[in-house]
């Protein structure tokens, strides 16, 4: 009797492994991100409320990506020359980040806090990929969480070319600050 029950046991087993069980998700369309390159002659700033995002808080997955001419400046002359000159937006079109939280099991989902999120991965901008590492914050809530970091691109590492005649009106590290809330999502299937 017992050799009867083994079957039917191990396939219940093979079924149940194979089961896919929703993984959570959390993705925005609607991050901002500030680049600020002042400098005491300028006041260059960048602002754009498009940035998509996705994180994977089981896995720590971290992806963000944004279309360079979704930036806008006071100036319509700085908005031109950062699409036109610098990132080259018809050649070069989005920047993207493609990463981990890599201490992604010190952030507990399910309870409303502030988190310290050390983040790892590579960042593709105007054609060239780097490596990146910074720190940033993330803030949980019951269906949303915050993603927040502030962290300095040299435009030279991405080969963006500032000319001679502009140099000392935009600093040679751009400020970067990311503020993304994220709204949680069951269906795996959709993207940002």
């Amino acid at each position: 009797m017992m050799t009867k029950r083994i079957p039917f046991l191990l396939v219940g087993l093979i079924i149940t492994s194979f089961q896919v069980y929703p993984q959570i998700r959390f993705i925005s369309r609607d991050g901002k991100l500030v680049l600020n390159a002042a400098t005491p002659l300028e006041n260059t700033e960048g602002y754009s409320s498009k940035a998509a995002g996705i994180l994977e808080p089981e896995t720590g997955n971290f992806q963000a990506a944004v279309l360079m001419k979704s930036f806008l400046f006071k100036k319509d002359m700085m908005q031109q020359h950062f699409n036109e000159d610098y990132v080259e937006s018809d050649k070069f079109p989005k920047a993207v980040f493609k990463g981990v939280i890599t201490n992604i099991g010190e952030i507990n989902f399910s309870v409303s806090g502030e988190y310290k999120a050390a983040v790892s991965g590579k960042m593709e901008l105007h054609g060239v990929t780097k490596d990146i590492s910074l720190i940033g914050r993330v803030i949980t809530g019951s269906d949303s969480i915050t993603v927040k970091a502030v962290f300095y691109v040299k435009p030279e590492d991405y080969n963006i070319r500032i000319p001679v005649i502009v140099r000392d009106k935009i600093a040679n590290e751009v400020l970067v600050t990311l503020d993304m809330k994220m709204k949680r999502l069951i269906n795996p299937k959709e993207k940002p």
